[in-house]
């Protein structure tokens, strides 16, 4: 939550910072559906990296209709998602929590309207400042995001920055 402080140094609590952070990241994401998705209503929402379920919970907020699955490799975490899940009071959402890899989910192609990696890719800045503390950092600072995920078949690419430290990238599968 720290990362929502930095984001946003003059907000007056935790709190707000988190509600404008996250929300210009679902602005994104329902601006690009609503450009994009020839008017389909969005019932099923992937959250890969899920981590404790923070993404997921604005997700389903934004999308009070959609079904929410979590997936994240830590069963740690998704314990702890599925805890506070339990303490969300009026949730009309129904949750899953998935623990699986996000490079390989097992879960079916083309099965959700919306898929989110929310907060796992960081700015090319930071390479500099962690190179030393990871041999393998290499690799995933220097990946060209928009240009693996147009070669893995997806169409309207886009990032947006969504405030001083967040990119959202949001793109579109073929029909």
């Amino acid at each position: 939550m720290s990362m929502v402080r930095r984001a946003k140094p003059d907000a007056s609590s935790l709190e707000e910072a988190n509600e404008i952070v996250r929300g210009n990241w679902l602005n994104a994401i329902e601006q690009h559906h609503q450009q994009y998705s020839r008017n389909l209503k969005v019932r099923d929402i992937l959250d890969i990296g899920c981590s404790v379920g923070v993404s997921t919970k604005f997700l389903a907020d934004k999308f009070p209709s959609a079904k929410l699955t979590g997936l994240d490799l830590s069963p740690y975490f998704l314990a702890v998602a599925k805890y506070k899940e339990k303490r969300r009071p009026n949730s009309s959402n129904s949750f899953q929590w998935i623990h699986a890899n996000g490079e390989d989910t097992g879960l079916d192609s083309q099965s959700f309207d919306i898929v989110s990696i929310s907060y796992v890719e960081l700015l090319p800045v930071l390479f500099t400042l962690m190179k030393s503390t990871e041999p393998f950092l290499d690799e995933y600072y220097l990946l060209d995001l928009e240009k693996t995920v147009k070669e893995a078949g997806f169409i309207n690419v886009q990032t947006i920055l969504t405030d001083p430290r967040h990119r959202t990238l949001t793109a579109t599968v073929p029909y």
